[in-house]
């Protein structure tokens, strides 16, 4: 194996390629799972105003200490306050003010009694008479029941960083923050060529000899996931003037990358790899891998270029393995895919390349333990989609033997 380029060595020589895309503005409603391009610091406090957190009564706590549902506090009702209106007026020692959850909360009060600590009936909507009364029948703290300024954050705090996706949580708090456009990262876009003649589209019937292209599918799939934009180009038959307009075709979608699968590796037809000389500088690197040996790498004009195999699970190795730490790098996200250490629960062979296995994984014994899918063939998609993990086996082991521990890439969450 002393001839094959390490895993490590490879990856380490094509993230010398990337670098941070530049930054956009989205409109707010577009920015979900995007990533952000700068720091998000806050302008006000959130909430900006005292409010309630329940339907109830605004109050002084000094007004009901003595307050319990046998001998209730009477009050004076002055205000109805709805989530929406701003409070008329300061409430006086006496006064209480009915207020709804997320109303602003009237100078002069210091906390909320909710409305089944009263003697009140009302619901939500219904009309009251001003000025009213209200027995209230248990005693609160100052504070109770009352958002202060801030309590999310203050004007001036860093609420957001630079470098993380925009998720549901992250999405809110920038609508808190009134801010209609969000500066991102500028999605990567990536063109995908599937080649040879024996493939034919999805809709297609098969024939003796043809498949269906499954991997133009796969790798987009894997590209959304990432958050990168797909281009699938049409297939590319094993003719040097289609193998030639496909790949233009893909220059010509102005991607960040492209990939192809099938067609590079050693022994592939003379045409592709001539069109690909014509277009650019590839390199073909036999790597310490297992599956997927053979990986071209260089430049389509000025566009990095990935040749993944065609066998359709070394084309989802290799991509987790070495595509999707460079389009990672593009957005300025560290390649932080969850890995666990595991048991081995059988022996699993393998030819001393380093190895990813697709295993099923269970809790035996309080630690996660690992068991191959069935058949490692690189044409048995079906060991992904069972896949709860690629188990790795290093360089220049042969068997990983019944009760050892590896490292795993998880592809799933899973609880456990």
């Amino acid at each position: 194996m002393a001839d094959l380029l390490s895993v490590d060595d490879a990856l380490t020589r094509i993230l010398t390629h990337f670098k941070r895309l530049p930054a956009e503005s989205v409109p707010l409603a577009e920015a979900y799972l995007r990533v952000l391009a700068e720091d998000v610091i806050a302008e006000h406090d959130v909430p900006h105003f005292a409010n309630s957190s329940m339907d109830g009564y605004a109050l002084r706590a000094a007004d009901v200490t003595a307050a319990t549902k046998e001998s209730p506090t009477h009050l004076r009702v002055t205000m109805d306050i709805p989530a929406g209106k701003a409070p008329e007026g300061t409430l006086q020692p006496g006064e209480a003010a009915r207020i709804m959850t997320g109303a602003a909360v009237p100078d002069g009060a210091d906390a909320v009694v909710p409305i089944e600590d009263t003697d009140a009936t009302w619901a939500a909507g219904d009309a009251i008479a001003l000025p009213g009364d209200v027995g209230v029948q248990k005693a609160v703290q100052a504070g109770d029941n009352v958002r202060q300024p801030g309590e999310n954050f203050h004007a001036g705090d860093t609420v957001l960083y630079a470098g993380s996706r925009i998720r549901a949580a992250a999405l809110g708090t920038l609508a808190g923050l009134g801010m209609a456009k969000v500066k991102v990262l500028r999605r990567p876009r990536v063109a995908i060529v599937s080649t040879g003649d024996e493939l034919v589209a999805v809709d297609q019937p098969l024939e003796p000899g043809k498949i269906h292209d499954s991997n133009s599918y796969t790798l987009a799939a894997l590209v959304t996931e990432i958050g990168a934009e797909p281009v699938r180009i049409p297939t590319a038959r094993d003719e040097l003037d289609d193998v030639r307009k496909r790949f233009r075709e893909a220059l010509d979608a102005k991607p960040d990358v492209i990939l192809s699968s099938a067609g590079v590796s050693v022994g592939a037809a003379d045409l592709v790899r001539t069109v690909l000389d014509e277009l650019g500088k590839i390199d073909l690197w036999r790597i310490n891998i297992r599956p997927g040996k053979p990986l071209a790498f260089g430049k389509l004009g000025k566009v990095p270029f990935f040749g993944l195999p065609g066998n359709p699970v070394s084309a989802m190795v290799t991509f987790d393995v070495f595509v999707r730490p460079a389009l990672l790098k593009l957005l300025d996200i560290p390649d932080a895919i969850p890995t666990i250490q595991a048991v081995a629960g059988e022996d699993i062979a393998s030819d001393g390349r380093q190895s990813y296995i697709r295993v099923t994984l269970r809790r035996e014994n309080g630690r996660p333990t690992a068991y191959a899918t069935g058949t490692q063939s690189s044409g048995a998609l079906l060991s992904m989609v069972l896949a709860d993990g690629l188990l790795i086996i290093p360089a220049g082991v042969e068997v990983a033997r019944k009760g050892e521990t590896f490292a795993v890439r998880v592809l799933r969450v899973l609880m456990v």
